[in-house]
């Protein structure tokens, strides 16, 4: 547990004053996500700046700092029997709490109990003047500055150097089991949404290799009474299978050189047309395609899908890897990162290489 958001600050200002430029690092673990770190910026290491600030489990609200490994939160919570409920994924054990809200990455859950960004109640920030800000609140019903926290969200560090964050956490369900059962692949959209639909402790849904898993978590009896009128088989070894989910362990997502791709889109969406493996998660609107293919065919597919892609692991990483913004959308994304970072120092090129 250290606090050395000075020594940070100090190495902001002295990059600002030398024109340097920093890439932001943690706990290494998401370093495969984005464009390719530029080779022309020095490290800025967050991952020693760790800790819980303060914790107030009947207030259910976590203060910690950004290098903080998420194993930590999460032990310290279970001890309370409280959970963070947007199951962020562990890509190793120093994967840390600021990088999981920079890469805005959720768990299974995410349909159903928020994601990250919905989670934040505020942070503390430096940003690109060397200046230490703070934003929001640290409790659910302060909701000043509650944007500009959840910009941070997916911003890949562009926007400054989180120090702290504030969350929102929940107790864990008191029982849960998964369902499953063979189902093809055309077939199963409409039956993860008709089942969302449903007013059932449903907690997360996905398809892959011909089954369809449904989690129920919640109250006990609401969860059994549930499983008897649902069709599906229970899994034996159900909370394993969503842990491998959650991490990306299952072995759908083996080899990490192959491209993966995320399609963001409607649930109910057809799904878009491609040769390849599918992996189709949070009852519809998440779709991990393993194959290759150029970003700008696929996005063609993602808006015919209502929704957007991006290159998640894998592949070329020398050139764009999100999916392109109109020119008004650049417009103020440039806004944005210039206000926050007017010298351009964090992450350059990292989200889009126009920032």
């Amino acid at each position: 547990m250290a606090d050395i958001s000075q020594q940070l600050q100090e190495q902001v200002l002295q990059a600002r004053s030398g024109g340097e430029k920093l890439n932001i690092i943690g706990g290494g673990t998401k370093a495969f996500i984005g464009r390719e770190p530029s080779r022309d910026a020095s490290d800025l290491n967050v991952g020693g700046h760790t800790g819980i600030v303060d914790y107030h489990p009947v207030e259910l609200v976590m203060t910690v700092r950004a290098g903080t490994p998420l194993r930590e939160i999460e032990a310290v919570l279970a001890e309370q029997g409280q959970a963070l409920h947007f199951e962020p994924p562990h890509f190793g054990p120093e994967s840390t709490i600021g990088g999981t809200l920079a890469c805005n990455l959720s768990g299974p859950s995410r349909p159903w109990a928020g994601s990250v960004r919905d989670q934040v109640l505020g942070i503390r920030l430096l940003n690109g003047k060397g200046e230490h800000l703070r934003f929001g609140g640290e409790v659910m019903k302060n909701v000043a500055g509650y944007d500009v926290s959840r910009l941070q969200a997916g911003a890949l560090g562009t926007l400054g150097v989180i120090t702290e964050i504030s969350l929102k956490v929940m107790p864990h369900p008191a029982a849960s089991l998964t369902l499953v059962q063979d189902m093809a692949m055309d077939e199963v959209l409409h039956y993860m949404n008709s089942r969302a639909a449903e007013p059932k402790p449903i907690t997360a849904a996905c398809w892959v290799d011909g089954k369809v898993y449904l989690r129920l978590s919640g109250a006990k009896s609401a969860v059994e009474a549930t499983a008897e009128k649902w069709s599906g088989d229970v899994m034996n070894d159900g909370q394993a299978f969503w842990r491998s989910v959650q991490d990306m362990q299952h072995e759908f997502f083996a080899g990490k050189d192959a491209p993966l791709w995320r399609f963001s889109v409607g649930s109910t969406a057809d799904n878009p047309v491609l040769e390849g493996d599918w992996f189709i998660d949070w009852a519809g609107s998440q779709r991990w395609f393993r194959g290759a293919g150029e970003l700008s065919d696929m996005e063609t597919q993602a808006r015919a899908a209502g929704g957007q892609v991006s290159l998640f692991r894998g592949g070329d990483r020398t050139g764009e890897v999100m999916h392109s913004q109109p020119n008004a959308l650049k417009t103020i994304q440039q806004r944005v990162k210039s206000s926050f970072d007017p010298d351009g120092l964090f992450n350059p090129g990292r989200l889009y290489s126009w920032m």
